[in-house]
C-alpha cells in the first residue's frame, strides 16, 4: 500500500483576489413581525433576486446575544473586488440607487424598504476585504 502525501492547500480554491464581505444590519419597523421579515426573505430568494453576477455566497443572520439581539443581518459574500465594484461602483464613485441590479432595486424597494424602520440605502453596513490568513 501507498501513501501520497498532499498538502492541503493544492485543495484550495485559487482565487487571486480576495472576498468582500458586506454586513447589512436590519432594524424592522415595531409593526413588523419577525415572521413577516422571515417570510419576506424566503420570497425574494425563492424568486431570484440574490442571483447577481458576482454575489457568491449570502447569510441571513439573527442576533442571539449582544446589542443586536433579536435583530437581523445580512452577509454578502462577492467573488472579488472587481465583481463588487461592477456592482456597486467603486469607492471614489459609487453607484447610485437607480444603477443598481434589477433584482436589488426590487428587494430594495419592493420587499425590504415596508419592513424597515428606514430607507434601505440608510441601514448600517460595512464592505470588508477579507484578509488571506
Amino acid at each position: 500500500m501507498q501513501f501520497y502525501y498532499i498538502k492541503i492547500e493544492q485543495f484550495k480554491e485559487k482565487n487571486t483576489m480576495p472576498r468582500i464581505i458586506a454586513i447589512h444590519e436590519y432594524t424592522l419597523k415595531p409593526s413588523v413581525s419577525e415572521t413577516q421579515f422571515e417570510a419576506a426573505v424566503e420570497k425574494a430568494r425563492s424568486s431570484g433576486l440574490f442571483n447577481i453576477n458576482g454575489l457568491i455566497e449570502y447569510h441571513f443572520i439573527k442576533g442571539i446575544k449582544g446589542e443586536r439581539k433579536g435583530h437581523y443581518a445580512a452577509i454578502w459574500i462577492y467573488k472579488d473586488r472587481k465583481s463588487w465594484e461592477a456592482i456597486w461602483g467603486t469607492l471614489d464613485k459609487p453607484k447610485t440607487p437607480n444603477e443598481y441590479p434589477p433584482n436589488w432595486i426590487m428587494w430594495e424597494g419592493e420587499i425590504l424598504k415596508p419592513l424597515l424602520d428606514r430607507d434601505p440605502d440608510k441601514i448600517h453596513y460595512t464592505s470588508y476585504i477579507k484578509l488571506d490568513y
